[in-house]
Protein backbone atom coordinates (compact mmCIF):
# COMPACT_ATOMS: atom_id res chain seq x y z
CA UNK A 1 0.00 0.00 0.00
CA UNK A 2 2.62 2.45 0.95
CA UNK A 3 4.39 2.15 -2.51
CA UNK A 4 1.47 2.16 -4.09
CA UNK A 5 0.71 5.64 -2.51
CA UNK A 6 4.59 6.70 -3.62
CA UNK A 7 3.57 6.25 -6.76
CA UNK A 8 0.23 8.13 -7.05
CA UNK A 9 2.20 10.97 -5.30
CA UNK A 10 5.04 11.01 -7.94
CA UNK A 11 2.63 11.17 -10.45
CA UNK A 12 0.67 14.22 -9.24
CA UNK A 13 3.89 16.09 -8.23
CA UNK A 14 4.08 17.00 -12.35
CA UNK A 15 1.99 19.98 -13.28
CA UNK A 16 1.52 18.22 -16.17
CA UNK A 17 0.55 15.03 -15.46
CA UNK A 18 -2.06 16.77 -13.03
CA UNK A 19 -3.23 18.65 -16.39
CA UNK A 20 -3.71 15.47 -18.28
CA UNK A 21 -5.95 14.16 -15.72
CA UNK A 22 -7.60 17.21 -15.50
CA UNK A 23 -8.52 16.40 -19.36
CA UNK A 24 -9.60 13.73 -18.37
CA UNK A 25 -12.06 15.51 -15.96
CA UNK A 26 -13.51 17.40 -18.33
CA UNK A 27 -13.63 14.55 -21.35
CA UNK A 28 -13.38 11.06 -20.89
CA UNK A 29 -12.08 7.97 -22.97
CA UNK A 30 -9.58 10.06 -25.33
CA UNK A 31 -6.78 9.46 -27.30
CA UNK A 32 -3.40 10.42 -27.66
CA UNK A 33 -3.83 12.49 -30.19
CA UNK A 34 -7.07 14.13 -28.56
CA UNK A 35 -4.39 14.82 -25.52
CA UNK A 36 -1.77 15.81 -27.48
CA UNK A 37 -3.44 18.65 -29.19
CA UNK A 38 -4.15 20.50 -25.67
CA UNK A 39 -0.67 20.39 -24.72
CA UNK A 40 2.71 22.23 -26.05
CA UNK A 41 4.75 19.44 -26.74
CA UNK A 42 5.67 16.45 -28.70
CA UNK A 43 3.72 13.46 -28.96
CA UNK A 44 6.36 11.61 -26.84
CA UNK A 45 6.40 14.00 -24.26
CA UNK A 46 2.55 13.23 -23.63
CA UNK A 47 3.33 9.36 -24.22
CA UNK A 48 5.47 9.36 -21.26
CA UNK A 49 3.34 11.44 -18.89
CA UNK A 50 0.37 9.08 -19.71
CA UNK A 51 2.47 6.24 -19.01
CA UNK A 52 3.66 7.69 -15.44
CA UNK A 53 0.07 8.11 -14.63
CA UNK A 54 -0.62 4.59 -16.08
CA UNK A 55 1.58 2.80 -13.89
CA UNK A 56 -0.09 4.75 -10.78
CA UNK A 57 -3.04 3.46 -11.73
CA UNK A 58 -4.44 6.98 -12.19
CA UNK A 59 -4.91 6.44 -16.01
CA UNK A 60 -6.66 3.38 -17.60
CA UNK A 61 -5.97 2.55 -21.21
CA UNK A 62 -8.41 0.51 -23.70
CA UNK A 63 -8.38 -0.45 -27.13
CA UNK A 64 -11.44 -0.02 -28.72
CA UNK A 65 -10.84 -1.35 -32.88
CA UNK A 66 -7.68 0.80 -33.59
CA UNK A 67 -8.05 3.43 -31.50
CA UNK A 68 -6.67 3.46 -27.68
CA UNK A 69 -8.55 4.99 -25.33
CA UNK A 70 -7.45 6.97 -21.78
CA UNK A 71 -9.68 7.25 -19.17
CA UNK A 72 -9.55 8.74 -15.32
CA UNK A 73 -9.46 6.26 -12.70
CA UNK A 74 -10.38 7.85 -9.41
CA UNK A 75 -9.83 4.85 -7.06
CA UNK A 76 -6.19 5.52 -6.19
CA UNK A 77 -7.15 9.15 -5.50
CA UNK A 78 -10.05 8.03 -3.03
CA UNK A 79 -8.02 5.62 -1.41
CA UNK A 80 -5.06 8.59 -0.91
CA UNK A 81 -7.99 10.18 0.22
CA UNK A 82 -9.61 7.71 3.11
CA UNK A 83 -5.57 7.36 3.89
CA UNK A 84 -4.48 11.40 4.35
CA UNK A 85 -7.50 13.57 4.57
CA UNK A 86 -8.62 12.95 8.02
CA UNK A 87 -5.63 13.44 9.37
CA UNK A 88 -4.45 16.34 7.60
CA UNK A 89 -8.03 18.06 6.70
CA UNK A 90 -7.46 21.15 5.79
CA UNK A 91 -4.29 21.34 2.70
CA UNK A 92 -5.24 18.20 1.73
CA UNK A 93 -8.61 18.55 1.17
CA UNK A 94 -8.39 21.72 -0.97
CA UNK A 95 -5.45 20.11 -3.21
CA UNK A 96 -7.79 16.66 -3.48
CA UNK A 97 -11.15 19.18 -4.54
CA UNK A 98 -9.57 19.81 -7.92
CA UNK A 99 -9.25 16.00 -8.26
CA UNK A 100 -12.52 14.25 -7.06
CA UNK A 101 -14.56 12.11 -8.80
CA UNK A 102 -17.05 14.72 -10.16
CA UNK A 103 -16.26 13.24 -13.78
CA UNK A 104 -17.46 14.87 -17.00
CA UNK A 105 -20.81 12.76 -17.96
CA UNK A 106 -19.73 10.33 -21.04
CA UNK A 107 -20.90 6.96 -22.05
CA UNK A 108 -18.48 5.35 -20.23
CA UNK A 109 -16.27 5.39 -16.98
CA UNK A 110 -13.63 2.61 -16.51
CA UNK A 111 -12.40 2.42 -12.53
CA UNK A 112 -9.37 -0.45 -11.70
CA UNK A 113 -7.99 -1.66 -8.79
CA UNK A 114 -5.24 -4.30 -7.33
CA UNK A 115 -6.38 -6.20 -4.76
CA UNK A 116 -4.45 -9.38 -2.42
CA UNK A 117 -6.78 -11.36 -2.85
CA UNK A 118 -7.48 -14.52 -5.03
CA UNK A 119 -9.66 -14.29 -8.36
CA UNK A 120 -12.04 -17.11 -6.54
CA UNK A 121 -12.11 -14.84 -3.33
CA UNK A 122 -12.89 -11.26 -5.48
CA UNK A 123 -15.61 -13.11 -7.12
CA UNK A 124 -17.67 -14.40 -3.73
CA UNK A 125 -17.45 -10.97 -2.30
CA UNK A 126 -18.72 -9.22 -5.91
CA UNK A 127 -21.60 -11.57 -5.65
CA UNK A 128 -22.78 -12.68 -1.84
CA UNK A 129 -25.03 -10.64 -1.01
CA UNK A 130 -24.21 -10.34 2.42
CA UNK A 131 -20.51 -10.07 1.66
CA UNK A 132 -21.37 -7.17 -1.03
CA UNK A 133 -22.96 -5.29 1.67
CA UNK A 134 -20.23 -4.63 3.87
CA UNK A 135 -18.54 -2.60 1.11
CA UNK A 136 -21.83 -1.24 -1.03
CA UNK A 137 -23.15 1.05 0.71
CA UNK A 138 -24.88 -1.11 3.11
CA UNK A 139 -26.55 -2.80 0.09
CA UNK A 140 -25.79 -6.54 -1.24
CA UNK A 141 -27.45 -7.79 -4.94
CA UNK A 142 -30.02 -10.33 -4.89
CA UNK A 143 -30.05 -12.89 -8.06
CA UNK A 144 -28.83 -16.15 -8.71
CA UNK A 145 -25.88 -14.97 -10.74
CA UNK A 146 -27.91 -16.98 -14.31
CA UNK A 147 -27.51 -15.23 -17.56
CA UNK A 148 -31.24 -13.58 -18.02
CA UNK A 149 -31.99 -13.73 -14.70
CA UNK A 150 -33.30 -10.44 -12.63
CA UNK A 151 -31.37 -8.90 -10.15
CA UNK A 152 -32.46 -6.21 -6.93
CA UNK A 153 -30.13 -3.90 -5.41
CA UNK A 154 -31.20 -4.33 -1.72
CA UNK A 155 -30.93 -2.74 1.86
CA UNK A 156 -32.60 -4.23 5.21
CA UNK A 157 -32.52 -0.25 6.04
CA UNK A 158 -33.68 0.95 2.89
CA UNK A 159 -37.77 1.22 2.41
CA UNK A 160 -37.36 -0.19 -0.98
CA UNK A 161 -35.38 -1.48 -3.44
CA UNK A 162 -32.48 0.55 -4.44
CA UNK A 163 -31.72 -1.10 -7.90
CA UNK A 164 -32.61 -3.55 -10.83
CA UNK A 165 -31.28 -5.11 -13.99
CA UNK A 166 -30.98 -7.94 -15.36
CA UNK A 167 -27.59 -10.63 -15.23
CA UNK A 168 -26.19 -10.50 -18.57
CA UNK A 169 -22.77 -12.79 -18.69
CA UNK A 170 -21.32 -15.15 -15.91
CA UNK A 171 -17.85 -16.28 -16.44
CA UNK A 172 -16.44 -17.09 -12.96
CA UNK A 173 -13.98 -15.62 -11.60
CA UNK A 174 -13.21 -13.76 -14.08
CA UNK A 175 -16.17 -11.55 -16.06
CA UNK A 176 -19.37 -10.37 -15.21
CA UNK A 177 -22.06 -8.44 -16.73
CA UNK A 178 -25.69 -7.13 -15.78
CA UNK A 179 -27.27 -4.02 -16.43
CA UNK A 180 -28.72 -1.91 -13.40
CA UNK A 181 -30.99 1.13 -12.84
CA UNK A 182 -31.33 3.29 -10.28
CA UNK A 183 -34.18 3.26 -7.76
CA UNK A 184 -33.25 5.02 -4.71
CA UNK A 185 -34.58 8.61 -6.47
CA UNK A 186 -37.28 9.54 -9.00
CA UNK A 187 -34.07 11.75 -10.39
CA UNK A 188 -31.85 8.96 -11.09
CA UNK A 189 -34.98 6.19 -11.93
CA UNK A 190 -35.51 8.41 -15.09
CA UNK A 191 -32.26 7.50 -16.47
CA UNK A 192 -33.24 4.12 -16.98
CA UNK A 193 -30.35 0.98 -17.24
CA UNK A 194 -26.88 0.91 -17.78
CA UNK A 195 -24.41 -1.72 -18.09
CA UNK A 196 -21.75 -2.66 -15.37
CA UNK A 197 -19.20 -5.33 -16.69
CA UNK A 198 -16.38 -6.18 -13.84
CA UNK A 199 -13.26 -7.59 -14.82
CA UNK A 200 -10.95 -10.01 -12.32
CA UNK A 201 -7.41 -10.91 -13.84
CA UNK A 202 -4.88 -12.74 -11.70
CA UNK A 203 -1.29 -10.30 -11.33
CA UNK A 204 0.80 -13.07 -9.41
CA UNK A 205 -0.26 -12.63 -5.52
CA UNK A 206 -2.76 -9.74 -6.53
CA UNK A 207 -5.52 -9.51 -8.48
CA UNK A 208 -6.67 -6.30 -10.68
CA UNK A 209 -10.11 -5.85 -10.68
CA UNK A 210 -11.53 -3.09 -13.55
CA UNK A 211 -15.50 -1.94 -13.57
CA UNK A 212 -16.64 -1.05 -16.82
CA UNK A 213 -19.72 1.36 -16.46
CA UNK A 214 -21.44 1.96 -19.58
CA UNK A 215 -24.47 2.54 -21.72
CA UNK A 216 -24.76 6.08 -19.73
CA UNK A 217 -26.82 8.48 -21.31
CA UNK A 218 -24.64 11.47 -22.05
CA UNK A 219 -24.96 13.98 -19.37
CA UNK A 220 -26.53 11.08 -17.00
CA UNK A 221 -26.55 11.84 -13.24
CA UNK A 222 -23.35 11.42 -11.51
CA UNK A 223 -24.95 9.62 -8.58
CA UNK A 224 -24.92 6.30 -11.03
CA UNK A 225 -20.79 6.13 -11.61
CA UNK A 226 -19.71 8.40 -9.10
CA UNK A 227 -19.79 5.66 -5.78
CA UNK A 228 -17.65 3.24 -7.79
CA UNK A 229 -14.05 4.73 -5.88
CA UNK A 230 -15.83 4.53 -2.92
CA UNK A 231 -16.99 0.93 -3.19
CA UNK A 232 -14.09 -0.23 -4.80
CA UNK A 233 -12.14 0.90 -2.22
CA UNK A 234 -13.93 -0.43 0.27
CA UNK A 235 -13.85 -3.80 -1.57
CA UNK A 236 -10.33 -3.60 -1.20
CA UNK A 237 -10.14 -2.82 2.54
CA UNK A 238 -12.39 -5.66 3.03
CA UNK A 239 -10.43 -8.73 1.32
CA UNK A 240 -7.11 -7.16 2.68
CA UNK A 241 -7.86 -6.39 6.54
CA UNK A 242 -11.47 -7.86 7.10
CA UNK A 243 -12.42 -4.45 8.65
CA UNK A 244 -15.10 -2.16 7.10
CA UNK A 245 -13.99 1.13 5.67
CA UNK A 246 -15.90 4.40 6.18
CA UNK A 247 -17.01 6.31 3.88
CA UNK A 248 -19.90 9.41 3.08
CA UNK A 249 -21.45 6.39 0.67
CA UNK A 250 -21.00 3.36 3.61
CA UNK A 251 -22.82 5.90 5.93
CA UNK A 252 -26.06 5.72 3.98
CA UNK A 253 -27.88 2.92 4.39
CA UNK A 254 -26.29 1.63 7.77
Amino acid sequence: MVAAVDEVFRALADPTRRRLLDELFRSDGQTLGQLEERFAMTRFGVMKHLKVLEEAGLVVARRRGREKLHFLNAVPIRLVHDRWVSKYAEPWVAGLSELKSDLEQTMEKVFEIYIRATPERVWEAITDPDIRAKYNFGAGVVTDWTPGSPLRLESPNAERPLGDGEVVEVDPPRRLVHTMRALWGDDVKSEGFSRVTWEIEQIQDSCRVRVTHDELREGANEQLYGGWPMILSGLKTWLETGELLTTPGSLLYT
